[in-house]
């Protein structure tokens, strides 16, 4: 079922590592030892089953081998050794402080001016394109500057339990969509036009009593068919108040699919606006890693890869890509495990290859005493898994 390979790089976990078959894996199957893509990113934990639709995306992004130096056995058995790693130190030089600081301002009075606007737009019913461009443009020029303080800044803020779930994930789901846009190289004006329907996408649920779409519980069947309204609400509402069409379809379609399991008019490929394309991969990402009433939140790399399976075909590959490539598949912000043992965080990208970010070392210095920072590679320094928040310290 495997063969042995000979040392594939100077890791440690490459010394005795195995190749294997996708094909011969058993489906449901745990592997004693993490298993690994291109032998050395991280696909799989141990207590993480290889199932038939992680095979499936691996074949569908044309890789054919995975790589591990234990064995896949049939029930997971929790590893004992519990070595102690280091504690975390200051994350931030004094420089990324006042960076990130300034990127919590920027989001948190960004949160808070959709959150007020939203209210009053229940209350006084007008919204003007002209204004919300002007809100877009400048979310716009700060996310270009300081893209990866933000997306630090966006992880690091959790939501309180009274805060307004609606502004908070616009605003998410806002910030993903333009930096999307940034790497499709939308034009400006075709930019401000996608923030401004990412931040509206959702507008139609504030026509729906509150307690439906921020419930705890199963929802009963008519409470269900008043969620699927909202999309149709927030097109008659743009509609009404002037704005541009490829905004108001964007707000239409954006839980359209490609494979046509979308609604409110299961629309397939093509027939599907840009804009709605991109807010679907943005909002998906933004709903997977976020957490929600009714769930706790997966970690950035659990809802990456769960995009990147696609399963079903759902979302645009081209889209799906341009997120990858923008956030990494482990986005910034993460906190990791590193081979060191050291432990992380995910701080931006690597342009070359979103399997090898780069990451703020904690409890390495520079000789002018700050946080190191550098690049992970597949033969050298990498990532193992993501940290949960138990595992980095933070309440």
């Amino acid at each position: 079922m495997s063969e042995e390979s000979g040392p594939v790089s100077e890791t440690p976990q490459a010394v005795k590592m195995k190749k294997y078959g996708i094909n011969e894996i058993p489906p449901g199957s745990f592997f004693t030892e993490p298993l690994y893509l291109d032998k050395n990113f991280i696909l799989a934990a141990p207590e993480m089953p290889f199932s038939s639709e992680m095979a499936k995306a691996l074949k569908d992004w044309e890789f054919a081998d995975v790589y591990s130096a234990g064995d896949p056995v049939e029930n997971y058995a929790a590893d004992t050794d519990s070595s102690a790693s280091s504690e975390i130190s200051d994350a931030s030089s004094q420089g990324d402080i006042e960076k990130i600081k300034r990127a919590e301002d920027f989001y948190n009075g960004f949160v808070k001016q959709v959150d007020t606007m939203f209210k009053m737009l229940a209350i006084r019913d007008e919204l003007n394109f002209n204004k919300m461009a002007e809100i877009v443009k400048n979310a716009c020029d700060i996310i270009k500057e300081d893209r990866r303080y933000v997306l630090r800044a966006m992880k690091n803020t959790l939501s309180g339990p009274n805060d307004n779930y609606l502004a908070s994930h616009s605003v998410k789901s806002t910030i993903i969509s333009i930096i999307i846009g940034y790497y499709i190289k939308l034009p400006n004006h075709r930019l401000i036009e996608l923030g401004v329907a990412a931040l509206l996408h959702e507008i139609g649920m504030i026509k729906l009593p509150q307690k439906i779409y921020l419930s705890n519980r199963p929802l009963e069947a008519h409470e269900y068919k008043s969620i699927l309204t909202h999309p149709v609400l927030g097109y008659s509402m743009l509609k009404a108040y002037n704005f541009p069409l490829t905004v108001t379809l964007a707000a239409l379609e954006h839980h359209e699919r490609e494979n046509g399991t979308g609604y409110p008019r299961q629309l397939t490929g093509d027939k599907i606006s840009l804009y709605a394309k991109v807010i679907a991969v943005a909002c998906s990402y933004e709903a997977l890693s976020a957490q929600r009433p009714h769930k706790e939140a997966k970690d950035g790399y659990t809802g990456m890869l769960e995009l990147l399976r696609n399963e079903g075909k759902m979302y645009d590959d081209t889209i799906v890509r341009a997120l990858v490539f923008s956030i990494s598949i482990y986005p910034i912000g993460l906190y990791v495990l590193l081979s060191s043992g050291r432990k992380g965080q995910v701080v931006d990208v690597n342009p070359e290859n979103p399997r090898f970010p780069i990451v703020q070392i904690f409890g390495e210095l520079t000789p002018d005493g700050k946080n190191k920072v550098t690049e992970t590679s597949p033969d050298g320094l990498h990532i193992v898994r993501p940290l949960n928040r138990d595992e980095i310290g933070q309440d």
